[in-house]
């Protein structure tokens, strides 16, 4: 199937979203509640339990008993109620990871609770485009009168080609929920606002112009192949060209990937598979919901040959959303890099193959 389509249903009775494209899964939103107290992107009300200077952070007792790692915020005090929201997944019993830079995302605006100001995505470039989206997120915002409340707005790119009505209709709604938990003033922990709906983050955050088809009636996992394609994925080999393959296996402790190059083991074949290997690595990490530390095991190739693939490394990596470091080689030949754990892994909903 040809194009952009994004797949909604259900799978093995969970809740998802796929999206397609030229018949290739490149995404994939799945229900957290299933394997998570809090899905990422949920907003909660938590109180400061124990501060960890040593860690630059503190723990915080959740709603029903939960626990959340706040990183990296000066100023807390043991017993202060703090407003957060879930940025990640965490293994199975380690604290959540929460951060207190408030995200609501729509499809064409995102609301900032307690970070004013109104920008413009840079990746709308025209000066006549970007002053009127700026003119008309401002002055939709200021018709709301929401004072010290107000919160910041981020029109994104998806909005060059909307109508303005579309957008303040979005603005309007989002800057008031924004509005509602800036002002909030209760101590108790409690969930504010609930994490997407995974119809909701194929919605907000994969319909780019075009923006393709929609399958939503039953078996479109199905029909569409996104089915097939989540079943390939509980397999930790991954085929690559020319009788080339990989092994993808999480632990505990880090995600360790082989590059082997087949029957052919010429210099020639393996850096053809590093390289294949490498610009589906992204994808092949985002979909199977793998992070923390990756290293990689490449086919041998020549000192000359590495900075090929450190190029690749960073071409692939350069567009994917997830925050994601490339340390580099380490003193034995292996390739070290850290990805942000921005979902459960996929085998905490399907199991493995």
């Amino acid at each position: 199937m040809k194009g952009r389509v994004i797949v909604l249903g259900q799978i093995d009775g969970i809740e998802a979203a796929a999206l397609m494209v030229d018949g290739r899964l490149e995404d994939l939103a799945l229900d957290h509640s299933h394997v998570m107290e809090f899905s990422p992107g949920a907003i909660l009300r938590g109180r400061v339990e124990r501060l960890m200077k040593g860690q630059g952070g503190a723990f915080l007792r959740l709603p029903d008993g939960a626990t959340g790692f706040l990183r990296a915020k000066s100023g807390l005090r043991e017993g202060q109620t703090v407003l957060v929201q879930v940025s990640g997944a965490a293994e199975k019993g380690k604290a959540l990871p929460l951060t207190s830079r408030l995200l609501l995302r729509g499809a064409l605006v995102i609301a900032t609770p307690g970070a004013p100001g109104v920008n413009v995505s840079r990746s709308i470039r025209a000066p006549a485009l970007r002053d009127e989206l700026q003119q008309a997120a401002e002055d939709a915002l200021s018709a709301l009168a929401l004072g010290d409340s107000a919160p910041g707005i981020i029109i994104r790119s998806a909005a060059s080609d909307a109508d303005i009505a579309e957008i303040e209709a979005e603005l309007t709604q989002l800057a008031s929920l924004a509005a509602a938990i800036a002002r909030d003033e209760d101590t108790a922990p409690a969930l504010l606002v609930d994490a997407p709906r995974p119809d909701e983050i194929a919605f907000a955050d994969w319909i780019t112009p075009p923006p393709g088809a929609v399958m939503r009636e039953p078996g479109a996992f199905e029909q569409s192949g996104a089915e097939d394609a989540l079943r390939a994925l509980r397999s930790p080999r991954i085929a690559l060209p020319g009788g080339a393959s990989a092994m993808i296996e999480p632990t505990s402790a880090l995600v360790a990937i082989d590059v082997n190059t087949g029957p052919d083991t010429s210099p020639a074949a393996s850096l053809k598979a590093n390289i294949a290997l490498i610009r589906d690595l992204p994808r092949q990490l985002r979909l199977r919901g793998l992070g923390g530390q990756v290293v990689i095991d490449f086919a041998p190739v020549s000192k000359r040959d590495r900075g090929t693939l450190e190029q690749e490394i960073t071409k692939a990596f350069r567009r994917e959303s997830a925050e994601t470091a490339l340390p580099g080689w380490t003193r034995l030949g292996l390739f070290e890099l850290t990805r942000k754990r921005d979902r459960a892994p996929l085998t905490a909903f399907l199991g493995e193959g």
